[in-house]
């Protein structure tokens, strides 16, 4: 993945975006450093009481989401956050501009076995719940093998990644990305044998029929950023025994959503796109598909 010969930085690409969104923007990715100098050192320990899903928290999780929020505030850009880690929203500054929706790590699974995670952020001048298509800018950050940042603000797609030339800051790597018009990989989340009958018949279309490479990491991020550069499908559907999902709306179906489709693809709860949905509440679960249009058209169809 080698860095363009002429380099531009995170800050000079934003600089068109409005003053104040371009200054978010580079904050969050200048918390990077910081977070991924303390991932080796809150890798064993889990926090006491669970969150407010009755999930246990690890410890990195519960430092990350104190240290993101922190510095999300040191901005004066936010008003509110909502947090997949917090019990109600932290309000701080009222005449702020920004509402932010955070999923402080996302795929926190991983952190034990150090297979990929991540952060997602959504960005609204709004305030919550509302639906997608209100959203001012969303972004997620993949703590791989390589750092990059993947950002849609309404100017297309974007991907920047953490390198040492660049001071260890984030510089241009591929400019208003679309998907591959022909989709190369499908990830699965949850118990397959879980899923209702036309979803698990579809799955068997993708891979025998249309040749899908079944690729699944356990972190969103990581396999939402292979479909993004190979083309194809996450879906973590409604299961039998979880109806309503298990990924959530406002943190990250809606985020996600917004960049799939930036990049000229699609999302779904299996009826409308994600972006159209409006949230009963922040904590909502939904169904979720993202990918290839005509792989979306396809789930669709399937659930009819």
């Amino acid at each position: 993945m080698p860095v363009p010969e002429k380099q531009i930085s995170l800050e000079e690409h934003v600089r068109e975006l409005d003053s104040e969104l371009s200054g978010l923007i580079c904050a969050i990715g200048g918390m990077t450093v910081p977070l991924r100098n303390e991932f080796p050192h809150r890798l064993m320990g889990v926090q006491n009481a669970p969150n407010k899903y009755g999930e246990v928290v690890a410890e990195l999780d519960s430092w990350a989401n104190g240290f993101i929020c922190d510095s999300l505030i040191k901005t004066g850009l936010v008003r509110k956050i909502y947090s997949e880690e917090l019990e109600r929203p932290l309000t701080y500054n009222a005449s702020a501009p920004f509402v932010v929706t955070l999923d402080p790590l996302d795929g926190s699974s991983n952190i034990a076995s150090n297979n990929p995670f991540g952060t997602i952020v959504g960005i609204y001048k709004k305030d919550l719940p509302c639906k997608g298509s209100n959203l001012v800018a969303s972004l997620f950050k993949l703590y791989g093998p390589i750092t990059t940042i993947v950002l849609a603000a309404k100017k297309g797609v974007h991907e920047y990644v953490a390198h040492r030339k660049g001071g260890h800051k984030y510089v241009l790597l591929h400019e208003k990305m679309k998907l591959p018009e022909k989709g190369k990989v499908i990830g699965f989340g949850g118990d397959i044998t879980d899923y209702p009958d036309a979803i698990y018949k579809y799955t068997k279309i993708l891979v025998k029929e249309k040749k899908l490479k079944l690729r699944y990491c356990g972190a969103f991020v990581g396999d939402f950023s292979q479909v993004l550069h190979y083309g194809g499908m996450f879906m973590y559907p409604a299961l039998k025994s979880k109806p309503e999902g298990k990924l959530r709306l406002t943190y990250e179906g809606i985020p996600m959503g917004n960049i799939v489709e930036q990049a000229g693809g699609a999302s779904s709860n299996g009826k409308i796109s994600l972006l159209d949905v409006m949230p009963k509440n922040v904590d909502e679960r939904t169904p979720v598909y993202v990918g290839n249009r005509e792989l979306i058209e396809g789930i669709k169809k399937a659930l009819t």
